[in-house]
């Protein structure tokens, strides 16, 4: 189903065309918006020189967004490369452009994917392609980065606990331009996050994480048995916890470890379901809820399609914060 979105740039085909010449010095034969996305505009384009390849768009500058979301598409262009180098399947990226003199904003030009979205199909079995994904997640989160948190936003800290409080804070902060219906009012969950935030000392190198991996941004080489071709959409990475990577592809659920997506990550990287590793995940899921709430705010999705992933995401918040109140605060309780 298309999305639509206030934050989703339009422009005309001379401008698409003057965009690509700009770019990389070929017109534009035909152009196809992709809509699947829900927050930057997103063409397939052919150009006149024979080359396929997709362009993604900042929203107007003018147009206000999420704290986190500053400079989204700068974060994407650095996690293309980044994962690129550490081997995980990604679309090529042929130009990135930032502050660009006509649009006034960043664009994105990548080489266009022969596969077919995860979304869009149903495998017999995905048991093998989720192991699949462990692997090229775990390789992702093995580059590792300077400081925690969302630098190209400005939002970061010394420490995960300070970044991702930072992070938590800046989201909440955001529902004072975007009112937002929340199950607990934003200072009471300010402080059950800040509360439970002990657990993240645990965690002491920054690492790339994707945090919005689920099936419609994973394209499938269907040429043979079903196989991953690449993992895109990198604009929501921050530098944190490997454990947050486990919360889209598992969102609305629990991560189990008969879970073929955990057995695949192990294969390459370690990682325990310790009860203290289960409260920071536990914390990324309240995150992740926070921002499908109040990300409605500036994008303004029609009532139609966003009244159920809200009325889920406000349940799931609600049942994730009762359980972070429980949370035992001491070391030894939280099997530490």
């Amino acid at each position: 189903m298309p999305v639509e979105s206030r934050t989703k740039r339009r422009l005309s085909g001379g401008e698409l065309d003057a965009l690509a010449r700009r770019a990389v010095g070929a017109g534009v034969r035909s152009a196809t918006e992709l809509t699947d996305g829900f927050a930057n505009a997103v063409w397939r384009l052919e150009l006149d020189d024979g080359r396929r390849v997709v362009l993604k768009l900042s929203p107007p500058p003018e147009l206000e967004q999420l704290s986190y979301e500053r400079n989204l598409l700068r974060m994407e262009a650095a996690a293309y490369e980044l994962a690129a180098a550490a081997g995980v399947p990604v679309p090529e990226l042929l130009v990135a452009g930032f502050d660009d003199p006509v649009l006034g904003g960043d664009y994105l030009l990548m080489a266009a994917l022969d596969g077919v979205s995860w979304n869009a199909v149903k495998p017999d079995s995905e048991d093998d392609l989720r192991r699949e994904l462990g692997r090229h997640l775990a390789r992702f989160n093995t580059v590792t980065g300077e400081v925690f948190g969302y630098p190209h936003a400005g939002i970061v800290g010394r420490t995960w606990r300070e970044a991702f409080l930072a992070m938590t804070a800046a989201l909440l902060g955001d529902t004072e331009r975007y009112p937002t219906p929340l199950p607990r009012p934003a200072g009471e969950i300010m402080a059950v996050v800040t509360a439970a935030s002990p657990v993240l000392d645990d965690v002491t190198t920054p690492r790339l994480v994707h945090f919005d991996v689920w099936a419609g941004n994973v394209f499938l080489d269907l040429s043979g048995p079903p196989r991953i071709q690449a993992i895109i959409d990198h604009e929501r990475a921050f530098w944190g916890d490997p454990l947050a990577e486990f919360v889209t592809p598992t969102l609305f659920g629990e991560l189990s470890e008969d879970d073929p997506l955990l057995a695949g990550y192990r294969e390459v990287s370690p990682l325990e379901l310790t009860p203290r590793a289960l409260a920071r995940f536990d914390l990324y899921r309240a995150y992740l809820y926070l921002i499908l709430l109040v990300e409605n705010g500036p994008r303004q999705y029609p009532e139609s399609e966003y009244a159920r992933i809200r009325d889920i995401a406000t349940a799931s918040l609600a049942g994730v914060l009762d359980r972070l109140v429980r949370l035992p605060l001491g070391r030894d309780a939280t099997g530490g």
